[in-house]
């Protein structure tokens, strides 16, 4: 994100297996669609049937004539009598391939799964790369397309869900498509105002104890009072992969220590692992390269389409200096997204807050089979829709002490049987 998920895994070695001669009823079904292409057998670890198929979508759901682009699809199969979980994934897809993967909701439900790579990521990228058709409304019309277009397919129960951004994806497609679904699980999903929302600094400072928050911060001054010795070390590491920016090298050092105390919470680190302060400096170099890989700020950085959407609706967040102010290089860090993150052909790019009113307003006035599963020291929980009550049908639930790798299998049992006797009210 990321980080909303910056440190998702975005490629897995997987084996493809070409459709065999003889299709399943599965493959009969897709390979009647027209938008549907390129249906091909995966390997499961678990046995369960499992595709990958190309989805032939419009750039832009208001205009046909702007041409199309093919979205990845992967379908694994339960039963057609069963219900259907899609993934409103906010990235790319390549880990879900793995034989492996599991995705909670579907196996909770016993549920098929149509795991969809969100537009202008990895293999549903369109060529050429036109930007202007990255939108929430576009990809929010991606989703109502292949559930219209599935719906003959699995005609049971469909729910969406999806974590970090993916989480928001699915909140934001049930905004603009509130009947296309029986019920959403958005996962550690934030709701951001502005590019740089001004939650999450105090949140931050409120996070955890007294004395993590103290060990953090002196980590963080320390690592700055050592540049001279740690910094040479930071930019032969970034020298060493390749790694260019826009800015000059004592920055980004500043920004990914500045990065630090949002990271330690997003992860649920310990904090028993931070370095002492009479930790040598390459104990402290390779701790903050280690939390902070300063390829997050790099050029060459496979978020591009993520700090697109942030610049343009999704907001980020920003960091507090002042605790630094005396051992930093730069005099602040406001705007650091425009200046380090976006190549300077899309610095046009002016963030819109519509998006927040009609996301904000629709869950004010709606009531619909909601579900978000927040962690309460997870700096996104900042700006997370916590502040929801008084509803039927929206629940909200925040794991104690949990972070962003909260999920309904992490909260506590009787938050579980709670949520559970949810799921199986909706889904039946």
């Amino acid at each position: 994100m990321e980080k909303i998920l910056l440190r998702v895994v975005m490629t897995l070695a997987v084996g493809i297996v070409c459709l065999s001669a003889t299709a399943t009823e599965l493959t009969d079904k897709l390979g009647g669609l027209d938008a549907i292409s390129r249906v091909e057998t995966l390997q499961s670890a678990d046995g369960l049937e499992k595709l990958v198929c190309v989805v032939s979508q419009q750039l832009d759901w208001k205009d046909e004539s702007e041409g199309s682009f093919g979205q990845r699809v992967i379908i694994k199969h339960r039963g057609f009598d069963r219900p259907t979980v899609m993934v409103t994934e906010g990235y790319g897809a390549a880990y879900a391939m793995h034989p492996g993967y599991q995705e909670e909701l579907s196996t909770l439900l016993e549920a098929n799964l149509v795991f969809v790579e969100h537009r202008y990521f990895l293999e549903s990228t369109p060529q050429p790369c036109d930007w202007s058709h990255l939108t929430v409304e576009n990809s929010a019309g991606d989703y109502h397309h292949i559930r219209n277009l599935l719906r003959e397919v699995y005609p049971g129960k469909w729910f969406t869900t999806g974590i970090s951004k993916g989480g928001q994806t699915t909140m934001f497609y049930r905004t603009f498509y509130p009947d296309d679904v029986d019920g959403s699980v958005s996962y550690v999903a934030p709701l951001n105002k502005s590019l740089e929302d001004g939650r999450h600094e105090p949140f931050i400072d409120q996070a955890g104890t007294a004395e993590e928050r103290a060990r953090i911060k002196d980590f963080q001054i320390e690592t700055l009072k050592r540049r001279a010795t740690i910094e040479p070390m930071f930019a032969d590491y970034c020298a060493r992969k390749g790694y260019t920016f826009r800015v000059p090298i004592s920055e980004i050092y500043d920004l990914a220590v500045l990065e630090y105390s949002f990271a330690f919470w997003q992860w649920g680190d310990d904090a028993a692992q931070i370095p002492s302060l009479t930790a040598s400096d390459s104990v402290y170099y390779k701790h903050l390269i280690d939390k902070c890989e300063p390829s997050y700020f790099a050029q060459q950085t496979p978020y591009t389409s993520f700090n697109v959407q942030a610049m343009r609706e999704l907001g980020y967040y920003g960091y507090d200096t002042k605790p630094f102010e005396e051992h930093l290089s730069i005099p602040q860090a406001e705007g650091y997204m425009r200046r380090v993150m976006i190549p300077d052909s899309l610095s046009y790019i002016e963030f819109d807050a519509n998006l927040y009113e009609r996301v904000n307003t629709f869950l004010k006035d709606n009531d619909l089979p909601m579900m978000f599963i927040y962690g309460e020291y997870d700096p996104w929980s900042a700006t997370g829709v916590t502040w929801l009550d008084g509803k039927k049908h929206i629940h909200v639930f925040v794991e104690p002490g949990g972070s962003h790798k909260a999920r309904i299998g992490t909260m506590p049992e009787d938050t579980q049987k709670k949520i559970m006797k949810i799921l199986k009210r909706w889904a039946k």
